[in-house]
């Protein structure tokens, strides 16, 4: 059996976490501390066990090794995970570690921790799962589960790609590793160097990767992404976050190590793994985090397509919600085949008219019905990426008709844009508009701006070119 056809093995400490929500308006009256009336008491697995599931998600099959006792919380995580992952325990002396969340309008008021058993001894079945696996997460919080099956693990790091989860009171990860992902604090914790620079970044990461041996290190950054980098080399890459994510940033380091190490497992080079975890990530905060309950109800969110995936804005609900709030909907449409300028400055404009830009764009089907063959020049997935990119584009809705009518009937925007020769009076779109008190509206457009042209004169440069070759 290949490697690519085994489990991903997540070795590391447990912990059952749980969320207290609820609401708060008033104070103690014997403290100044906020009283919070709890609405929600949510439990879950958490360290490892949380890199686990997020490792399976897409059917991934997982197995998580870890120590877990016979008190209610391991009994807890071993309910939680069952169906989820193939579990091979080993003893755990004492309790298993709790860690408890209180929140109040979804920020963290107060954290408690309490138990902290300690494993015991990993039994032989511990060593033939880590002997079948296709590649190995290390979830280490500091808790002994790594120490325990150290040996196994650096046998394992020099058959299949090892990713090492670690902690500044954990252990040292193991020689060979293919990549080790501590976050901006742990990192300077581990290195004992202070400065929060990009480029104290890369040097700790550097470092770091030496110290270890390990053939790269990647510091996350949170929501500005994460910076790769190996031991000896100068040109360590930053990957930036594909956006700004709004969100309950816990599980999100986790998130980016399962992420990480499953595409290690389907081949992929580090650089890759990196900015399909940067993407994974940023996508996993903008949900909740480890709260969501998306995440624990048995709906799966399918994982990015590609390396940065773009943002996935519901337009159907941007726009109820702008509505609802009493604000302007705007909707411009078109192929943008190839931004352009011409695109960027009536895109800008469009959306200084309202409180949000939604895109509807032609499908490539649509495209080359309309523009002839050889269009489009660019596939829908690069448009749809390069249009969410812009800061003026809120989201993004794709058509497969000829016209966008029977995609505005369902958005119903208060206002439709559009540039170049046209007039109100010609747009097909402006008596779809007045069904519901909408407003059509042309806008300037630059001159001499098209992707036809932009077209042309690469064909021109390209034949040049070609008859100027010896």
């Amino acid at each position: 059996m290949s490697a690519r056809n085994r489990p991903l093995v997540v070795v590391g400490d447990v912990l059952l976490d749980r969320d207290l929500e609820g609401e708060s308006t008033r104070l103690a009256p014997d403290a100044p501390a906020p009283v919070v009336d709890v609405t929600r008491d949510h439990t879950r697995p958490g360290g490892a066990g949380l890199a686990a599931v997020l490792a399976a998600r897409g059917g991934r099959e997982v197995t998580l090794v870890a120590a877990l006792g016979e008190d209610r919380a391991s009994q807890e995580v071993r309910r939680a995970l069952a169906g989820v992952v193939h579990l091979v325990d080993f003893p755990l002396d004492g309790a298993l570690p709790e860690k408890t969340r209180v929140l109040a309008g979804g920020r963290a008021v107060v954290r408690y921790d309490r138990g902290g058993g300690r494993p015991g001894e990993p039994g032989p079945e511990v060593r033939a799962a880590l002997a079948g696996a296709g590649a190995v997460l290390v979830a280490d919080y500091g808790r002994g589960g790594a120490a325990a099956v150290r040996r196994h693990l650096a046998e394992a790091a020099r058959r299949v790609p090892l990713v090492w989860d670690p902690h500044p009171r954990g252990e040292r990860p193991v020689a060979g590793a293919r990549l080790v992902t501590p976050n901006g604090s742990e990192a300077r914790a581990l290195t004992a160097q202070d400065g929060r620079t990009l480029r104290a970044d890369a040097l700790r990461a550097m470092r770091l990767a030496a110290r270890w041996r390990a053939a790269a290190v990647a510091v996350t950054l949170g929501a500005r992404g994460a910076l790769l980098a190996r031991a000896g080399g100068d040109s360590p890459m930053m990957v930036p976050a594909p956006y700004r994510a709004d969100g309950d940033p816990c599980g999100a380091g986790d998130c980016f190590a399962a992420t990480a190490a499953g595409a290690l497992a389907d081949g992929a080079l580090p650089e890759e793994a990196v900015q399909l975890a940067v993407a994974e990530a940023a996508a996993f905060v903008a949900a909740g985090g480890a709260g969501s309950r998306t995440l624990w109800d048995g709906a799966e969110r399918p994982l990015p397509a590609g390396p940065a995936a773009v943002r996935d804005t519901d337009p159907f609900a941007l726009a109820r919600a702008v509505r609802a709030r009493g604000g302007v909907v705007v909707a411009a449409g078109g192929c943008f085949d190839l931004l352009h300028a011409g695109h960027v400055g009536l895109l800008e404009s469009a959306r200084r008219i309202g409180d949000c830009l939604i895109v509807c764009l032609n499908s490539d089907a649509s495209v080359g019905r309309l523009k002839g063959p050889g269009r489009p020049l660019t596939r829908i997935e690069d448009r749809i990426r390069v249009l969410a990119g812009l800061g003026c584009v809120d989201a993004v809705a794709v058509f497969e008709e000829n016209s966008p009518v029977r995609l505005l009937r369902r958005l119903r925007p208060d206002i439709w844009v559009k540039g170049g020769d046209y007039t109100v009076d010609t747009l097909p779109e402006a008596t779809a508009l007045q069904e519901w008190g909408g407003q059509a509206l042309v806008l300037p457009y630059l001159d001499g701006r098209s992707t036809t042209t932009l077209a042309r004169r690469a064909a021109r440069t390209a034949a040049v070119r070609r008859e100027s070759d010896p």
